[in-house]
């Protein structure tokens, strides 16, 4: 869609829109670099707050993810007009404010629409110096792949919505998809990755494959590597509670995905789950493995290595 429009061609914009980075990155002219993104969507939890904290952590990730730490947001809300309560939207903004508050970002104030649908989110900025910016770019033969989030939250806020997830369940997918990415970043920022992206709407598959084309390298995935949120998500894919999201990833990445024979399905399923608020992915020197895996476990944070990259273009799953 956007190939449509003219493109930009202004030499402040550091990241093109055909890079698909994960926030927009404007050069100020003394060093510093303007980041904006924004994100928003339906309820993925019943729970208005934990709602809002997850819509919040979801949006801000896109900062970290470009090494940086956001300054202030803009509330995004869209409600129906006629008989909503809006001590729902009172919650959900709470939600919000609290992992703002969290993230040391400011609340400036916002926008409000009526739409048939609530939805919810941030508007987010920051500015970092441009030597500290990290983009989905720069992955070489032989790093290593690594993940600081488990997998599997949109099967689980679909096995929700059918009423087939438990409370436990529910739990650990809010405890997760809430946990801001600001932790993992401050680890990573002191290793100095070559590559960084988080993993959102187009899985594990399609946001490592944005790293893949712009580097020009060849990404292989251990897929009995990757890790689940909870056992419930294999066990809600048995019962083929899949978001339509998975599918449309699956189609979307099919011409650049081999899948090794012998991975089960819902292993590959997994690496295309569309993911809320997801971890961190990045991209490494091999040798500098254990350094992260000490800073990662002397922090607390959880950390997993999911792949190498290799030679050539695309993905295999193996």
């Amino acid at each position: 869609m956007l190939d449509a429009l003219p493109p930009v061609t202004d030499k402040r914009l550091l990241s093109p829109i055909h890079h698909a980075d994960d926030a927009g990155a404007v050069r100020l002219g003394d060093g510093r670099v303007l980041l904006a993104t924004t994100d928003f969507f339906t309820p993925v939890v019943d729970d208005p707050a934990d709602y809002g904290r997850i819509a919040a952590a979801n949006a801000l990730s896109d900062i970290y993810a470009m090494g940086a730490e956001p300054l202030g947001a803009l509330n995004i809300a869209c409600y129906p007009d006629r008989d909503f309560p809006l001590e729902y939207l009172i919650e959900v903004l709470r939600g919000g404010q609290e992992k703002m508050d969290e993230a040391g970002a400011l609340l400036l104030g916002g926008h409000t629409v009526t739409d048939v649908e609530f939805k919810y989110g941030l508007a987010v900025f920051a500015i970092c110096r441009e030597e500290d910016l990290w983009q989905n770019k720069g992955a070489q033969p032989g790093d290593f792949i690594a993940l600081t989030k488990p997998l599997g939250s949109g099967i689980l806020a679909t096995a929700q919505k059918a009423d087939d997830l438990s409370p436990e369940g529910l739990k650990k997918l809010v405890a997760v998809a809430s946990r801001l990415n600001r932790y993992s970043a401050k680890i990573m920022r002191s290793l100095e990755p070559r590559a960084v992206t988080d993993v959102t709407g187009f899985g594990l598959v399609g946001h490592a494959l944005e790293v893949a084309r712009n580097s020009q390298v060849r990404l292989e995935i251990a897929t009995d590597a990757l890790p689940l949120i909870s056992p419930e998500v294999l066990a809600a894919m048995d019962e083929r509670l899949k978001p339509g999201g998975l599918f449309k990833n699956i189609a979307a990445y099919a011409d650049e995905v081999t899948v090794r024979e012998g991975v089960p399905e819902r292993l590959a399923h997994l690496a295309h789950d569309p993911q809320t608020s997801g971890g961190l992915l990045f991209f490494d020197a091999a040798p500098k493995w254990p350094d992260y895996e000490r800073a990662f476990a002397a922090a607390g944070e959880t950390l997993w290595r999911i792949g190498e990259v290799t030679r050539g273009r695309g993905m295999y799953l193996k």
